[in-house]
């Protein structure tokens, strides 16, 4: 049996409550940081680094904050795109204004006023929920959207209208900026990725994360049984923006370099809330399993046809790339809503009594 779990007793409370009860799961995640820090570093090359390893992590990263949100805390969501774009316009505020500020604490910081920003739009969900809070997450969309275009003090006066990142170091290596190597901007968002996560998984399995599950499933019943849902709702739309402001940063100082206003528009918002709902809503590893679908499936799309000698449009594999997710969201949410976190369970469930029926 690959998942054995004769001989692992728990004889206490605290080993009960473990991260990862089944020693096998540590394994499998050692075995995954390890090729994340070794190994795909070691082996990737350029083009791996720019389009399949960074944006991954930096797409798992969005859907983790939105998941927090909309899978844990239950508020719907449409405007993650423009708590990106918050954080990205921080973060270059405060590069340009403070260029002596170490990057990742810009970078960490940067959520700090995505954060404030999304409990500022997240006070109509203390009187409104469902379609009519999605619609106002809608509106913050368009707003914040419209506010990167006109206020041209977030981009220094800039006659194009963009940001354009500069060359920052740490330690006399650069980290962002055209003379920033691939990996260095791997290496950098792999640590900022892998802290939130850790930060994350704590926050969901302790008493903050239960009351935001109890506010998700009944909200009225949370309420009488003496949950403040003011403060459930809002420190959930603060812990979400948060986490979406950093990876809004990131993917522009560690990944596109640049970044007008419409990079951030509802676009953007829609293909972070397709990978939190094909990893699966209310999940931490769901959001890596979807973002690796969504972000590896166009490059898939590019090199099969390639390789086996055929030639197809580019217009035409942008169609079945959008034709192919689309099925894709259908299939999930009439056939597994728990989204591909929920086929990996039930696989680890087989494991674990393999080889024997039931």
């Amino acid at each position: 049996m690959l998942y054995r779990t004769a001989g692992q007793f728990k004889t206490s409370y605290r080993a009960d409550q473990a991260l990862f009860p089944i020693k096998q799961d540590a394994f499998l995640l050692g075995v995954i940081l390890i090729c994340a820090w070794v190994v795909f570093p070691l082996t990737a090359s350029e083009f791996t680094f720019q389009t399949i390893l960074t944006p991954i992590l930096i797409y798992s990263l969005a859907a983790l904050g939105l998941n927090i949100l909309t899978g844990f805390a239950g508020q719907l969501s449409l405007g993650t795109g423009a708590f990106m774009g918050v954080g990205a316009y921080a973060c270059y505020k405060m590069i340009t204004l403070m260029p002596w500020m170490n990057p990742i604490i810009a970078i960490l910081l940067s959520g700090v006023f995505s954060a404030g920003v999304g409990v500022m739009f997240g006070i109509p969900s203390l009187r409104i929920k469902g379609f009519y809070l999605a619609i106002a997450t809608l509106a913050a969309q368009f707003f914040l959207v419209w506010l990167f275009e006109k206020w041209a003090w977030l981009y220094n006066y800039n006659a194009s209208g963009a940001i354009q990142v500069p060359n920052l170091d740490m330690f006399g290596v650069y980290v962002s900026g055209p003379q920033a190597s691939s990996m260095t901007q791997y290496y950098v968002v792999l640590f900022i990725v892998t802290l939130l996560t850790y930060l994350c998984i704590n926050l969901t399995r302790g008493n903050l994360g239960r009351t935001w599950k109890a506010t998700r499933d009944m909200d009225i019943a949370a309420e009488l049984i003496g949950i403040n849902l003011m403060k459930s709702k809002l420190t959930a739309f603060a812990v979400s923006s948060y986490v979406v402001g950093v990876a809004g940063a990131l993917f522009v100082f560690m990944w596109r370099g640049a970044a007008e206003p419409n990079l951030f528009d509802i676009p953007l918002s829609f293909r972070v809330l397709f990978i939190a709902i094909i990893g699966g809503l209310g999940s931490i590893m769901g959001n890596y399993l979807g973002a690796i679908l969504i972000v590896g499936l166009p490059v898939v799309l590019n090199t099969v046809p390639s390789v086996l000698g055929i030639h197809v449009e580019s217009a035409l594999l942008e169609h079945l790339n959008i034709m192919i997710v689309g099925s894709l969201i259908i299939f999930f949410l009439i056939i597994e809503p728990h989204g591909l976190n929920q086929l990996w369970r039930l696989i680890r469930e087989k494991l674990t009594i393999w080889p024997f029926p039931h």
